[in-house]
């Protein structure tokens, strides 16, 4: 019996991924501030709970933040 190594199927690349990759992330357009600097936020790449908008950060606060978690 020979082994076939073709991924395709749950776990091979499917046609909207890149080879060995996921490919692009959808984005959400948004218009809030950060909660903790200010900074304008204008994409997530995800939907954004409408009762949360108040508690996002921006990349760099949540950088900041998850780092603080490492240590």
């Amino acid at each position: 019996m020979a082994f076939d190594n073709q991924q395709t199927g749950r776990f091979g690349p499917s046609d909207n991924q890149q080879a060995g990759g996921f490919g692009p992330k959808k984005m959400y357009d948004v218009d809030v501030q950060c909660s903790k600097c200010g900074a304008k936020i204008t994409q997530l790449p995800f939907e954004p709970d409408p009762s949360r908008l108040s508690q996002l950060l921006c990349k760099d606060c949540h950088r900041a933040r998850a780092q603080s978690f490492r240590r």
